[in-house]
């Protein structure tokens, strides 16, 4: 069971309170966790990734163990903390302006 921390916004949007837990099938990768969560909650197709690219939204990070996952490939495999639900995936809604 996957643990999935979502930015307030992405929690209202999906109707969740708290953090969010998903089944992911092994090898758990960057890109199945958000396959997976896309599933489990449709509505937030396109909100995290682009629908046609399904590369990440700008302003939108993914961090696992205290280390920024944002660039790294959809089949890189997330460690083992997060796999077995010992620490979650979080998805950040960054910060911009000035």
């Amino acid at each position: 069971m996957i643990r999935v921390l979502l930015p307030a916004h992405l929690r209202t949007l999906a109707r969740v309170t708290g953090e969010v837990q998903i089944e992911v099938a092994a090898p758990v990768t960057l890109g199945s966790v958000l396959d997976a969560l896309e599933s489990c909650y449709p509505v937030l197709r396109g909100s995290i990734r682009h629908h046609a690219t399904l590369r990440r939204r700008p302003f939108v990070r993914f961090f696992a163990c205290e280390q920024d996952w944002s660039h790294e490939p959809p089949e890189a495999v997330l460690p083992d903390p997060v796999v077995t639900g010992v620490e979650p995936f979080l998805v950040i809604g960054a910060m911009a302006g000035g």
